[in-house]
Parts: C-alpha cells; structure tokens; sequence
C-alpha cells in the first residue's frame, strides 16, 4: 500500500502543473509524403480540463471528508476564485502558445475552451508530436509521428478515440486524471493523406485512392474505440 501512495505524492505535482488537454469540435489532416515532406494541421476547440480541487471533489475526494459540510456561501465563493485562476492561467496558456511557431491562431473562449488554428510543416527526420509546450508540460499529445527504422513511420492520434480519453499513461487514479476521460467533447474528423506505401492501417472505411495518392478518414468521436493509427514505409 505505501508504494502506490508514494507514487501518487510524487506524481501529484505533475498533474497538478501540467495540463490535461482533449479535442473538441475539429477538422485536422496530416499529409506524410513519401520524400519525407510532412504537413499538419488542426482548426477547431481545445478544452483544457484542470482538476477540481474544492469541495466534495479533487484531494477533498481522496480523504478529506471536511468539505461536506462546507457553508454554501463558502462554496460558491471558492468555486468563483477557482474558475477565475482558472481562466487567468488559460490566457496566459493562450499567451503562450500563441508564441509558438505554427499557431496562426489561438483564442480563449472561456471554460477551459480555446479555439486553435494550426499548421506546420517539415521533413520527417525525426519524430513529431502536437500538441506538446514545454512550459505547459501537456500530458496527452493528439497526434504523434514516430519514426522507425528503413523508412518506416508510425502514425498514432491518441486522442482522436476512445483510447485518448484514458488520460496519460502512469496517472490514473490521481487528481485530474479523471478529467481526461470525459465526459468527452471529440466531435472531429482527422484526415491522414500520403503516397507512402501504407503497410497499415485501422480505418474501418480503407482507404480511397486518386491520383497516385491514399487518403484515410476517420470521424472521431467517444464511439471510436480504436484510435486512429497506420504505418507507412517511406522512400529510402
């Protein structure tokens, strides 16, 4: 018992500083060409889900059995002060990203919601993860591009399925981490297009050709229960 307590104090300020981020409405594509050129793109909501740590919820859930019986003056006071340091730290989140090469566009809406406009591109010699900011210290990336050996890349969206909505790995059962997991907003479509070899792919639908080029689409959804995934061999 004492080394899962252990481990939880040890991780709890990661959870705590970092942030816990999920789609919401979105439309994101991802062009892999064989060459090595790569594009990425995503326009739509981001929701960043913070722990509760008031009455009734967050570390008072863990043991802490005072909030209960907390006045509900009190209560919706404290509630106020969190939702506005809340906000305060997602505009200087907004701030922040908006620095970052890529961000053509990055609004706070309030409630934890910003809307986000997106774009990069590349040469894939090397891995590739969105989103990650080393001050914000993102937990759960959307997509991620993982490169193997001969030419081979791995394409993965954790959070465009239900897979994504477990949280991050290593952090379950800790303050926060529920949060990732609903209730779930993904309301998406991801598009992986490419004229790689695809060695494969999870798409239930295929994949549609034209013009030399492969296109998978998945609508991403809480029904989607495996997140989208290929693998393709580039040119050497």
């Amino acid at each position: 018992m004492l080394l899962p307590r252990l481990a939880t104090l040890l991780l709890l300020p990661l959870a705590l500083a970092s942030c816990v981020l999920s789609p919401g409405k979105f439309t994101s594509t991802l062009t892999v060409n064989a060459d090595r050129h790569f594009a990425f793109s995503y326009v739509g909501e981001v929701i960043n889900a913070e722990p509760d740590l008031g009455a009734g919820g967050g570390l008072l859930q863990n043991g802490d059995k005072s909030g209960n019986a907390e006045d509900p003056k009190e209560a919706a006071r404290d509630k106020a002060r969190k939702k506005a340091e809340a906000d305060t730290k997602n505009r200087a989140l907004a701030a922040t990203l908006a620095k970052e090469a890529g961000y053509r566009k990055v609004a706070y809406l309030g409630d934890g919601v910003f809307m986000i406009d997106y774009a990069i591109s590349g040469t894939l010699d090397h891995g590739f993860m969105w989103p990650f900011n080393i001050d914000a210290e993102v937990i759960l990336p959307f997509v991620a591009i993982e490169l193997r050996q001969d030419g081979v890349v791995r394409v993965k969206a954790p959070a465009f399925g239900d897979d994504g909505s477990k949280g991050a790995p290593g952090l379950s059962g800790m303050p926060g981490a529920d949060l990732a997991k609903g209730p779930s907003k993904l309301d998406g479509v991801f598009t992986l297009d490419t004229d790689a070899a695809i060695i494969s792919q999870n798409n239930e639908d295929g994949v549609s050709s034209a013009s030399g080029r492969k296109t998978m689409v998945w609508h991403a959804t809480p029904a989607l229960k495996s997140v989208p995934t290929a693998v393709l061999r580039l040119a050497r």
